[in-house]
């Protein structure tokens, strides 16, 4: 099977846009057999976050592509903590619509240079961090509505659940519960006879609940509510490593009998990977694959390469 990849997270452009660089990254992903197309991320206004006619010269003609819209949506929130779909305030949410409207945009000009429609979803988070501002059911409800009503040229709108806020603990997203999202899910499929689903991803879960059951956890919650749409795997760690302890950083899996590259410490295994697969009743959903960041930043393209096939290899097993 072939999977989707998180390819920002790990590009090697980590000191600043070198397209050189990131054209060879993206070469030895084009030719991975595995790889069914990238998590593409948007960013608020454009395509690409430097060069659009750059990403639709270098991009597999074959791929297919899930937009993720949470490296937008978290640089707007630090501008105006009221941002989101599940805002309750009122200019917060339509700052939030008018976003996700670039976004359909965009989507609309990859579509167009490919000749199809390679989009074959969006994922987008119920924003803003409820440490900072209110959110509500109510308020996603109304902003999905809104966004039902546009032509996304069949990309599948679904929610990409990250960590909510829980008392005493620091939150790296701090959006809605997953409860919530599957009730504000259910209400609008309900009224509008629409196919809103849920992607569940890893780390996210497991920096919520502090647990690699919270992962296996959600998934079960989605999947018995009928909405799950995907899993992605980015992994996190409870330890003082490189990447953070509890942070969003998208570690790569820890080593395993048949992967020998991975990072030490990290609470995604093989194991657990394959729980999360089992649990969601199988890999074929509309999204699965990977996201992981590398450490150290200065990383070879061809172990930024190794690191992505070592999880998608441990996806496959399962």
């Amino acid at each position: 099977m072939s999977y989707y990849v998180g390819a920002y997270a790990s590009s090697p452009c980590t000191a600043g846009w070198d397209p050189e660089l990131e054209a060879s990254f993206y070469n030895q992903l084009k030719a991975a057999e595995n790889i069914k197309g990238l998590e593409h991320p948007f960013f608020g206004e454009t395509l690409h976050n430097h060069d659009d006619e750059w990403f639709l010269n270098n991009i597999d003609p074959n791929w297919n592509f899930v937009f993720t819209c949470v490296p937008g949506t978290m640089g707007a929130i630090g501008k105006t903590p009221e941002f989101g779909i599940a805002s309750d305030d009122e200019a917060g949410r339509a700052q939030a619509l008018a976003f996700f409207d670039k976004a359909r945009a965009a989507i609309a000009k990859l579509n167009a240079h490919a000749g199809r429609q390679v989009v074959q979803a969006i994922e987008v988070q119920t924003a803003p961090n409820r440490s900072k501002a209110k959110s509500s059911v109510a308020s996603l409800q109304a902003s999905l509505e809104t966004m039902l009503s546009w032509d996304w040229q069949g990309a599948r709108i679904v929610i990409e659940h990250c960590d909510t806020y829980v008392e005493d603990q620091t939150p790296a997203k701090g959006f809605l519960t997953i409860n919530e999202e599957i009730e504000a899910v259910h209400a609008i499929n309900s009224k509008l006879g629409a196919n809103v689903g849920i992607v569940v991803n890893w780390g996210r879960s497991v920096i919520e609940t502090r647990s690699e059951a919270g992962a296996i956890e959600h998934i079960k919650q989605a999947r018995e509510a009928g909405v799950l749409a995907g899993v992605m795997f980015s992994g996190v760690t409870d330890q003082d490593t490189p990447y953070g302890t509890w942070a969003d950083t998208h570690m790569p899996a820890a080593k395993s009998a048949a992967a020998s590259i991975g990072a030490e410490g990290s609470l995604m295994t093989e194991a657990q990977i394959h729980e999360c697969i089992a649990a969601a009743g199988g890999k074929d959903l509309p999204v699965v694959g990977v996201k992981i960041g590398i450490r150290p930043k200065d990383e070879t393209v061809e172990n930024r390469v190794a690191y992505n096939q070592a999880v998608l290899g441990m996806i496959e097993r399962a």
